[in-house]
């Protein structure tokens, strides 16, 4: 097969398109040919030396989501036949005409989506699932503000933390990328390269924040979040050690959480993929969840898509097509 290697640490130009060997699967796992596959700053990391594979995961081919076709089952999957249409959460090896999937990780490719689009969705579904609903336990009529909301993580969360009837906040890096932030479904979305975030929503009553940024926003988020409120990180991009008040946090009766995806072991990842499935595919069949695609490249082109996502000028996901 063909695939994209890390062939040494450091900028995009080190992905190359190189011939592999099929990868084998296990009893509980599936092959799937790849249609496309998801870009994920996580893979930026990786590339870079800063992020390596969990023990058992191809290490040098990135890619941590993708969608395509089913080409063999492994001896214990009854719930996935040959040539059914998936998308799955993997844990590397995406960049690649064909990977493997745990079959418990697998989801059925919502009517009316192509390929390209479900490739798009289960990184930062599954993040902001477990993050936002499970950990920071968002609830109808809460207030909620995302950082970075017109990224593939900032438009996954507006818009279900919008499906439930929350108020949704969210911050941006240009006017553009507020309007489409607006446009899924934000009630309000600042340019945080114009407007203080802490000043702007000092008055809101935040109950849940998702943070990727870390740094000086730890103190902004904290001093704006409601009495009982939630802080959830998913990154630290700006730095990971920040200054902590204790007593405010006490006083506002404040829960810091965070997580990280990719090292949890499968049984969890199958649980969170059948909460997935009852409880987020409903929106993809009712319309009310739309993927925003930003840019696709073919796969021997991962280093533009590379290049681009750390421009940081798209809005929404950008995705590989293995053609």
């Amino acid at each position: 097969m063909k695939a994209i290697s890390i062939t040494e640490y450091g900028a995009p130009n080190v992905l190359k398109l190189h011939d592999k060997p099929d990868p084998l699967i296990k009893p509980d796992e599936v092959l799937i040919k790849v249609a496309a596959a998801g870009v994920n700053r996580p893979d930026i990391f990786q590339r870079k030396g800063k992020y390596s594979a969990p023990e058992g995961v191809v290490s040098d081919i990135p890619g941590l989501e993708i969608a395509g076709v089913i080409e063999q089952i492994g001896a214990e999957v009854t719930q996935w036949q040959i040539g059914d249409h998936v998308c799955a959460l993997i844990a590397g090896g995406g960049y690649a005409e064909k990977a493997v999937a745990n079959a418990g990780h697998c989801l059925p490719i919502p009517t009316g989506l192509s390929f390209v689009e479900a490739a798009s969705l289960p990184e930062t579904i599954y993040t902001v699932w477990d993050n936002v609903f499970r950990r920071g336990a968002l609830k109808k009529n809460e207030h909620f503000l995302v950082h970075g909301g017109s990224s593939g993580i900032g438009i996954t969360a507006i818009q279900l933390a919008k499906s439930i009837g929350a108020k949704v906040y969210a911050t941006a890096g240009s006017e553009e990328k507020c309007k489409a932030c607006l446009d899924l479904g934000a009630d309000v979305c600042i340019n945080y390269r114009i407007y203080e975030f802490e000043k702007v929503f000092a008055k809101e009553k935040i109950d849940v924040i998702l943070d990727m940024v870390g740094g000086s926003y730890f103190r902004k988020n904290i001093s704006i979040l409601n009495h009982d409120g939630r802080l959830v990180y998913i990154n630290a991009m700006n730095g990971s050690l920040v200054e902590l008040d204790i007593m405010e946090i006490m006083h506002k009766r404040i829960s810091v959480t965070g997580s990280t995806l990719r090292s949890r072991d499968k049984h969890f990842k199958a649980m969170l993929t059948a909460d997935i499935l009852n409880n987020v595919w409903p929106l993809m069949h009712s319309g009310f969840f739309r993927p925003l695609i930003h840019a696709v490249f073919p796969l021997a082109e991962a280093w533009r898509a590379h290049d681009l996502m750390e421009e940081g000028r798209h809005i929404g996901k950008i995705v590989l097509r293995i053609d």
